[in-house]
């Protein structure tokens, strides 16, 4: 079990819900009428946070999750102070806190941008795009990449030219990748070091990359992302904001993720 926030929730609700519960239980046993006006400090409390927890609890933990963008490892997809949403519905209903699957229902795709909770610390959700499903084979050679034997074409964009933190990236080449259907950009630094590599990817994970991909901690150096840590497909950018340029960066809100 992972105490993140999702567990804090739970226990406000429980708290709330437990001290407006039995304070209602006890006035019927004593066949006292339920006065509002007259309810003690800490069950008014109780009263008027429980509803608010709940819906916040229910709507986090089942429809949608909000998460701020820290790195720029899917730049140019997604810039640092990207504020998005994530589908927590889309790869099937959980049970919040335990993360157990109860009731399957779509299956991630080749070109998902997920997030998921990092293997080597799943306290820590990390944000990729899904490279590789169960059973592909998944080749990285001179930086261009390989499904199943199939060269993933690339279209030349020029060079990134961005402004606050997205700067650090300026003068990397800059590509429309076509991923079997999903097509996206990406960048590549001329002359940064790269992992060369040919895997399979085992039942029941997957292989992730960054859209940044000489600046991304991902599947090529620690490995795939087994299916129970997947948290949810992220769809929508509600907010931005770059500390480093101008502020909110109104041109990116309600951009549809792909």
């Amino acid at each position: 079990m992972d105490f993140d926030f999702s567990f804090f929730l739970f226990v406000a609700t429980l708290v709330t819900g437990a001290i407006w519960g039995a304070y209602a239980w006890y006035l019927k046993r004593q066949n006292i009428p339920y006065d509002i006006e007259n309810e003690p400090v800490l069950v008014e409390y109780a009263h008027s946070f429980f509803p608010v927890v709940l819906i916040v609890f229910l709507l986090r933990s089942f429809i949608a999750e909000p998460f701020r963008i820290p790195s720029g490892s899917m730049m140019p997809t997604l810039l640092v102070g990207d504020f998005i949403l994530v589908n927590k519905f889309t790869y099937g209903i959980r049970l919040p806190v335990i993360n157990k699957k109860v009731i399957e229902l779509t299956s991630p795709h080749r070109g998902d941008i997920v997030v998921f909770r990092y293997p080597k610390n799943p306290e820590v959700n990390y944000i990729k795009r899904l490279i590789g499903l169960p059973n592909d084979k998944i080749s990285y050679v001179d930086k261009h990449l390989t499904v199943n034997d199939q060269p993933i074409s690339e279209s030349a964009l020029g060079e990134f030219q961005g402004a606050g933190e997205s700067a650090e990236m300026n003068g990397a080449a800059q590509f429309l990748e076509n991923l079997t259907g999903v097509e996206h950009r990406i960048l590549i630094r001329n002359g940064a070091p790269s992992v060369e590599f040919t895997y399979t990817v085992p039942q029941g994970q997957y292989f992730m990359m960054g859209d940044n991909r000489d600046n991304s901690n991902d599947s090529r150096y620690w490995g795939f992302v087994p299916e129970e840590n997947l948290v949810g497909k992220a769809f929508f950018i509600w907010m931005s904001w770059d500390w480093q340029n101008k502020g909110v960066d109104f041109s990116r809100i309600g951009t549809i993720l792909k």
